[in-house]
């Protein structure tokens, strides 16, 4: 039975669930990994009454969760495994300006992520990952609009004009229709046609190399540096401990319960520990016992400030696939998809790929000076759905992962989710289709 995505109350609960009193324990929920998706899971947790350890081997929002988009946008419902797929992937593997990249390389668990992608792609699964992703998307879209609204949130250049998919491309743009269709039909999510005419007359940044663009309302977006710094306050004031440069290294247990958890700062006895690890979660697979398919996908981008004419909506240039995000202060060019494992290098050639990209489209490209060039790992599951659930053989350990390249737009419908499965309480949707053990 699917449950529907609905909020209750601004705070995050129902006030029957917030009534319902919380199973106190002498020890702390610990959660390994302080990106925004750990974040939210500390925030519901401590809603609900919890004490909360957050750790993290580095700092905290220094991950994934930094340098992204900042994209909240519910419009991303089919995943990246969809029919004819693997063909269009392998067009660009030889270009040498393609936004998707493979390094070749020995890894069997790269290659049978493949795999497992590849038997993915098909008309299918793709429906079901989508109404998937759609409740986890449309539930988190709520939740940050309504923690905006409650104050809980704030200084995040949090903006709510849609988000622009633009073709350069005639044949690419009238082929969206039939995407745009599916979603209007299947998920009851619909964009506006904007001709290349209407398009410039909305958005004169964009030079007359457009074709059109199809706008999606529902999505948000926001810096996603400013959203970290105010989940931070948000949780140090709910009394969440914070532990930074505190490594995960290992777990005890004795009769399916971990007992402790082992760090770089000492040994720690947790009442749950909860795992929101991202692209890091393929190296601890074998301390949970479990298998997790998740690659790293590793996605760049440019920050600067705003330039002269600048963009009024965030957009992705579908044919490039290269995305802006202009907010109040700053401007932003991301994205790409490359899979080198965990390749350390901030490569010169796929930042220009994104400067190359935005200089095709736009009037105006960068602006000095460069605030920030950086990289990320994005956690790619094999089939675009994230992780979220009790792992099984540990009965108080949980995994909230590989949410690909929607960890911002999912988080809070995660955390709320874990918070809820965690406390007993009833989840406010379906978590079947996001359990550990599907693979």
């Amino acid at each position: 039975m699917t449950l529907p995505a609905t909020i209750d109350s601004p705070v995050g609960f129902s006030q029957k669930q917030l009534d319902r009193p919380f199973r106190t324990s002498t020890s702390p929920v610990y959660i390994v990994g302080a990106g925004v998706v750990g974040a939210a899971c500390a925030h519901y947790l401590a809603e609900a009454g919890c004490e909360v350890v957050l750790i993290d081997q580095g700092e905290f929002g220094r991950g994934c969760s930094h340098g992204n988009c900042g994209y909240v946008s519910p419009s991303h419902i089919l995943p990246l495994c969809r029919p004819g797929a693997i063909t269009s992937s392998l067009k660009t593997l030889f270009q040498s300006n393609s936004p998707f990249k493979i390094r070749a390389r020995l890894d069997f668990q790269m290659w049978s992520w493949f795999l497992r992608f590849a038997l993915k792609c098909n008309h299918k699964d793709m429906l079901a990952a989508g109404h998937a992703r759609h409740s986890m998307l449309t539930s988190s879209r709520q939740l940050y609009q309504q923690m905006m609204e409650a104050g809980l949130l704030s200084d995040c250049d949090w903006e709510t004009q849609g988000l622009m998919f633009v073709h350069q491309d005639p044949h690419h743009f009238e082929k969206f229709e039939k995407t745009n269709r599916l979603l209007t039909e299947e998920f009851g999510v619909s964009a506006e046609r904007l001709d290349s005419v209407e398009l410039l007359k909305r958005e004169p940044a964009l030079k007359p190399v457009v074709a059109g663009a199809w706008l999606y309302q529902c999505d948000a977006h926001l810096r996603p540096q400013m959203l970290m710094k105010s989940l931070r306050r948000l949780l140090e004031k709910q009394g969440v401990e914070i532990r930074e440069h505190c490594q995960f290294m290992d777990i005890e247990s004795v009769g399916g319960k971990v007992t402790q958890i082992r760090t770089s700062r000492g040994d720690f006895q947790p009442d749950h520990v909860i795992f929101a690890t991202g692209a890091w979660s393929r190296m601890i697979q074998k301390k949970l016992g479990i298998h997790i398919p998740i690659e790293p996908g590793k996605g760049y981008s440019i920050t600067m400030p705003r330039p002269k004419i600048c963009p009024t909506h965030p957009m992705i240039f579908e044919d490039h696939r290269v995305a802006i995000t202009p907010t109040q202060s700053e401007y932003r060019i991301g994205s790409t998809m490359e899979f080198a494992g965990f390749d350390s290098s901030l490569r010169q050639d796929r930042l220009r790929l994104l400067t190359d990209t935005a200089r095709f489209y736009l009037h105006d490209t960068v602006a000095e000076p460069v605030v920030e060039k950086w990289y990320g790992w994005r956690p790619m599951s094999c089939d675009g759905v994230p992780i979220v659930g009790r792992i099984p053989k540990l009965n108080n350990a949980w995994l909230a992962a590989g949410h690909s390249m929607l960890g911002l737009s999912m988080a809070t419908a995660t955390g709320k989710l874990i918070a809820e499965m965690l406390t007993d309480n009833t989840p406010h949707i379906d978590p079947h289709p996001y359990r550990i053990n599907r693979f």
